[in-house]
């Protein structure tokens, strides 16, 4: 006699869903301050472990999240079905890093590109500013000392403006 209703099946998988994804917002948090190249491969491994599903019940079509059931069997022993979640956990690891893979291999040329583009545009500002003479000194003069402070004048009364009312 089977007590879950499909209701229950579906409030169940539901619940289960929005935990997996605090539990992956937390992942990505705690993995913000990695190298990309580490960081992108490990998130996506806790993605696949997170909603990675497996048949528990071929002929009602019922499915349960993969590492939950290979961790209930192998601890409890419960049931049989941990040699299934765990190639299906592989299978989709697979899939999901064949994916990232090629999306690397397309990202990975269009960034260096845009790198060299970005040092080629530095480098000509750079040349541009090294040409451009040095004549514009709005905060100093020629006599400046080389703290930018002007020269102390000799004869202060004749540096002197009043203010004209």
């Amino acid at each position: 006699m089977d007590t879950m209703t499909e209701n229950d099946y579906l409030i169940a998988w539901g619940l289960y869903a929005f935990a997996a994804l605090g539990c992956l917002l937390v992942w990505m948090r705690i993995t913000r301050w990695m190298w990309r190249w580490l960081r992108e491969p490990l998130r996506l491994l806790v993605a696949v472990l997170l909603f990675s599903p497996t048949i528990i019940d071929p002929v009602k079509e019922k499915v349960a999240p993969a590492i939950a059931i290979t961790a209930l069997d192998l601890l409890f022993k419960v049931g049989n079905n941990a040699w299934r979640a765990v190639s299906d956990l592989f299978m989709y690891g697979m899939i999901a890093f064949g994916i990232y893979l090629v999306f690397v291999a397309i990202r990975f040329p269009i960034e260096r590109a845009s790198s060299a583009r970005k040092e080629k545009a530095a480098a000509a500002k750079a040349a541009a500013r090294a040409d451009e003479p040095d004549d514009d000194q709005p905060f100093g003069g020629a006599g400046d000392d080389r703290y930018g402070r002007p020269p102390v004048p000799s004869n202060p009364q004749r540096l002197r403006v009043e203010p004209r009312l």
